[in-house]
């Protein structure tokens, strides 16, 4: 595909609609279905692989920990970055550590892709839904933590990592790129 003149946000959905080609993949999130990015990332992605959640971040990771436990391939969605602290029970405490646990009994494999709320005016939406806790995450895990180059190949390929990895792996966004041609 010719990928010149492709932004951000359409390098990502073109990797999305790559992932939802997997028979196991399921879509999980607040805003997936009917939200925002239902209307740009998961648009092409058929309606029964999106499920729509309450705004209960620890919820639907552990959701999808569980739906990976049982063959599904769950991407979850946080919309905003900031929010994932809500989840880092499930993160850290069973997503990160349920195989050492179990003894090697489950090795849930959930593809987690956050949103780092955007920056320039007129959109600005505060200091509780912009911050950028990539490092700290990085310190908690075993499993890839990746915030995104704005570079075309280098989208699909962290995705596409992602997707072939035996492993979880949390995809981090830049609102404030979305826009941004890459090449």
């Amino acid at each position: 595909m010719d990928n010149t003149g492709i932004k951000y946000k359409e390098a990502i959905k073109e990797s999305i609609e790559i992932i939802s080609q997997d028979p196991n993949s399921i879509f999980l999130g607040y805003n997936v279905k009917y939200g925002s990015m239902g209307d740009g990332a998961y648009k092409n992605i058929p309606t029964e692989k999106l499920i729509e959640t309450p705004v209960a971040e620890n919820l639907m990771l552990s959701m999808a920990i569980g739906m990976s436990i049982n063959g599904y391939l769950p991407i979850v969605f946080y919309e905003r970055f900031d929010f994932i602290l809500n989840a880092l029970d499930a993160m850290v405490n069973h997503l990160d550590k349920i195989k050492d646990m179990s003894e090697g009994q489950f090795k849930p494999k959930v593809i987690i892709r956050a949103v780092i709320g955007g920056k320039l005016k007129p959109f600005f939406t505060g200091p509780t839904h912009t911050q950028d806790f990539t490092e700290t995450i990085k310190s908690l895990v075993r499993f890839p933590v990746i915030k995104l180059f704005p570079d075309y190949q280098s989208i699909k390929n962290t995705y596409l990592s992602a997707l072939n990895s035996k492993e979880s792996t949390l995809i981090i966004e830049e609102k404030d790129l979305y826009d941004k041609i890459v090449t």
